[in-house]
């Protein structure tokens, strides 16, 4: 996988920080949630969705890092993830000593809570992201790693940081997120970056 053939595209600034930490020398692009920070008709020849994704089965805690084949969006468009890339990203996850799982990711274009989780753990996903799947890239695959989950759901208010921090109902939720969103996009970057130095 070489490294400057790859771009790795991530959410949010967390998550991109923590691929140039342990990555320094890879392109990343902070493309937003739901990619609304890319630009229109950009297209990558190769990329990796990476960082953090929302648990679907309540058996998955928070910290299970996703390594999918598939990624498909809720009207049924699936797309399989590039395998060379896929197979790196997991060796380098064993090789780290990190579990990893393989079930599908479902990317939506909304938030996916409550009994919306229950229907895509049934149909056999892992997690859901916003992003993954939406990525215009001729070889693509994932590294996503579960942080809220059907045991510990997030009020949707956090897609806009500061309007939840306005709502003191949001305040527990905060000291949780400071503590485990930077753990688990930490497990994501290491995993990636494993991955391009090997190449």
């Amino acid at each position: 996988m070489p490294p400057n053939d790859v771009t790795i595209v991530t959410a949010t600034g967390l998550e991109a920080r923590a691929v140039r930490r342990h990555a320094p020398a890879s392109a990343v692009v902070e493309a937003g949630v739901a990619l609304k920070f890319l630009a229109r008709g950009r297209t990558f020849a190769a990329a990796i969705s990476v960082g953090l994704a929302g648990g679907l089965n309540a058996d998955l805690p928070t910290g299970t890092v996703v390594i999918p084949d598939l990624v498909a969006q809720t009207n049924g468009t699936m797309t399989h993830c590039d395998q060379t890339f896929t197979s790196a990203l997991r060796e380098s996850a064993a090789t780290l000593g990190i579990a990893y799982v393989t079930a599908p990711l479902l990317t939506s274009a909304t938030l996916i809570i409550g009994n919306g989780r229950e229907r895509w753990a049934r149909e056999g996903y892992a997690a859901v992201d916003m992003e993954s799947a939406f990525i215009p890239a001729t070889r693509l695959a994932v590294v996503r790693v579960v942080l809220d989950t059907p045991l510990r759901e997030l009020s949707p208010d956090w897609l806009n940081p500061l309007r939840a921090f306005l709502r003191p109902g949001n305040w527990s939720q905060a000291a949780w997120l400071a503590r485990e969103g930077p753990r688990c996009a930490d497990l994501a970057a290491r995993v990636v970056a494993a991955a391009l130095e090997r190449a």
